[in-house]
């Protein structure tokens, strides 16, 4: 039996009560006060608008839903609505485009697309540990993605090296299994330099190619080993735990997501493309975590994760540290 078919894609109610028991597992959690006793199901009048799992505390007086305080906040969409479409792409390994989700659930375009925003802003991480704890193996590099409008290059040059592309740097943690992703304005020492060591623990045994960038990084980590792809090495004869192609098949699975599903973005999104992809390479079925638990792992996201159309106008974290 397909995990559509689960009665919380399909009722109003059970989607709510699922929902509560992952977000309120100790029970419900009045959103004004924080209060957990006292709080009362208000009963739906079917001569108004019902509205399901509604509460009411009995401390501050005032009523509230689930949804408050969480992406699915003054979303007019019902909440059965959501769960189908975080399932559609916590699913998809190269992700579902905002048209396809217009036409599978039935809804606007408008609605899907920012729908699509939310539910990646959902999948971004928050945890800021950073990877090679206990002397795991990270692999860094870079990639370069569609068209940079704030590279200065004239529309329709192109430059050698990809200046005038928009510039990904990633790490993977080949233990673990996760990604972590950052969207850069220039792919030079003093910008690449800070983001890794922030990111990785010292016990480290770090893995990247000849790339001039990560040449003075040896002495910060346990250990630091490059392969030299210019000459056509991708791993150490003499060494195969020393390659980079754990994270030349993220990108791959990233580039083919962006070019085959979603086949342009602009630049003051990418970092939420970027989130999407890191989350599902980062709980993928090799690591044994099957579709209904990738969702399960999404929906703990997105508690304190509101997003607004005016902020979809802005860019992510990255840049607002840049400003």
């Amino acid at each position: 039996m397909s995990i559509l078919s689960a009665p919380r894609f399909h009722n109003e109610e059970a989607a709510f009560a699922w929902v509560e028991d992952l977000l309120w597992p100790k029970g419900p959690v009045c959103f004004h006060c924080g209060c957990m006793d006292h709080i009362t199901t208000v009963k739906p009048n079917p001569e108004k608008r019902v509205r399901y799992g509604l509460k009411r505390c009995g401390d501050c007086k005032k009523q509230f839903t689930v949804r408050m305080g969480t992406i699915f906040e003054e979303s007019k969409l019902p909440l059965r609505i959501w769960l189908q479409a975080m399932h559609l792409m916590a699913s998809s390994k190269k992700g579902i485009s905002a048209h396809q989700l217009h036409r599978t659930l039935e809804i606007t375009y408008k609605s899907a697309w920012f729908l699509a925003h939310r539910i990646r802003e959902s999948m971004r991480e928050g945890e800021l540990a950073p990877f090679g704890m206990g002397g795991a193996t990270v692999e860094v590099d870079e990639t370069y993605f569609g068209r940079d409008p704030d590279s200065g290059v004239p529309e329709g040059k192109t430059i050698r090296g990809g200046a005038h592309m928009m510039k990904v740097l990633s790490l993977v943690e080949r233990e673990s299994g996760r990604a972590r992703s950052f969207v850069v304005d220039r792919m030079d020492t003093n910008t690449v330099i800070p983001i890794v060591e922030a990111n990785l623990s010292r016990e480290t045994r770090l893995r990247t190619d000849e790339s001039s960038l990560y040449k003075t990084m040896g002495k910060y980590y346990r250990e630091h080993e490059t392969v030299n792809h210019s000459r056509e090495e991708y791993v150490r004869k003499n060494d195969v735990t020393v390659h980079t192609n754990t994270i030349e098949g993220f990108f791959s699975i990233f580039k083919r997501g962006m070019k085959g599903t979603y086949q342009h973005c602009s630049k003051k999104h990418l970092h939420r493309y970027l989130a999407e992809f890191d989350f599902r390479y980062s709980y993928r079925v090799a690591l044994g975590v099957d579709d209904q638990a990738r969702v399960t792992h999404a929906l703990k996201g997105v508690v304190g994760k509101r997003l607004t159309y005016r902020r979809t106008d802005r860019w992510g974290p990255e840049a607002a540290a840049r400003a």
